[in-house]
């Protein structure tokens, strides 16, 4: 058995411990409603159609060589075209090389095709689909669509609402491109990774309020997140843990804190961890 072998074991048994203390804490208390809203992932089902939504994210990420705080700034634009189709369109801001520069963009499309809606409770499946150009320097072998690397992803997504407890986990697979001027690398055994697989599992609980009487009232949920990544090429793992608070008011806008931390990883990061803060707001009945 190889260290790389012992590290994911060591990492996994971390989550199951934590995903069995998590169910444990979701499954206590009164049946209500919950959004299942995740901050990292998106869920299957889709924002309500004819609605327009308005994202900004910030990434404050601290850089493994150096303790340098990286900061990644995401414009959104979200579109609900039909109760099943949903688009996305985002731009990529950095100051990771020299000042606040534009790097790049994507576009992100959701189809949802299966639904089991009953009271309170709901089984949801959808495939989406994300397209990303960038124009800045490769420097990590970890490929991530969402700031760094050009190129695209395309996978599947299930969510189940139970009550104020929703679970949602997704599966895609991703190749990435040359950014640009600059040349996807190879590595020391002439390896290339530019194709990957992500895998995440979401868990999230509407903590407030016990029960609704407005749809004013803001909405207080926790929520915990595995994000993961195996390189084909490579054959490397990352394993993240991010656990989030996330606030609704208004039913219309949203604040998600939260915060993301390697667990494990065999893939080269420059910087795995850090704080994510995210604003949004809705316009429904928009067209």
């Amino acid at each position: 058995m190889q260290l790389s072998d012992l590290n994911i074991s060591s990492a996994w048994s971390k989550c199951l411990k934590t995903v069995l203390a998590l169910l444990i804490l979701l499954s206590a208390g009164t049946p209500g409603f919950s959004q299942e809203l995740f901050v990292f992932t998106e869920p299957a089902s889709n924002m309500a159609a004819k609605t327009v939504g308005l994202r900004l994210g910030n990434s404050f990420m601290k850089e493994l060589h150096n303790g340098k705080i990286n900061y990644h700034l995401i414009p959104e634009v979200m579109i609900g075209l039909s109760k099943k189709i949903m688009l996305h369109g985002d731009m990529f801001l950095s100051s990771r090389n020299s000042g606040m520069v534009s790097e790049g963009g994507s576009l992100y499309a959701k189809y949802r095709f299966y639904s089991v809606d009953e009271v309170q409770k709901h089984f949801r499946m959808a495939a989406y689909s994300r397209y990303s150009f960038n124009n800045a320097d490769i420097h990590q072998e970890e490929i991530n669509l969402y700031g760094h690397n050009t190129g695209w992803e395309g996978g599947i997504v299930a969510t189940q609402l139970l009550h104020k407890v929703a679970l949602s986990s997704s599966f895609s697979y991703l190749t990435a491109q040359n950014n640009n001027k600059y040349k996807f690398p190879v590595d020391a055994k002439g390896r290339v990774n530019r194709e990957a697989i992500n895998y995440t599992f979401s868990a999230g609980r509407l903590m407030y309020p016990e029960e609704y009487t407005d749809y004013k009232q803001t909405n207080i949920n926790l929520m915990v997140e595995f994000l993961g990544q195996y390189n084909t090429g490579l054959k490397k793992h990352y394993l993240d843990i991010a656990p989030s608070i996330q606030f609704i008011i208004n039913s219309r806008s949203r604040i998600d804190l939260a915060y993301r931390y390697q667990l494990s990883s065999s893939l080269l990061r420059t910087a795995p961890q850090g704080v994510f803060i995210r604003l949004e707001h809705n316009f429904f009945n928009a067209f």
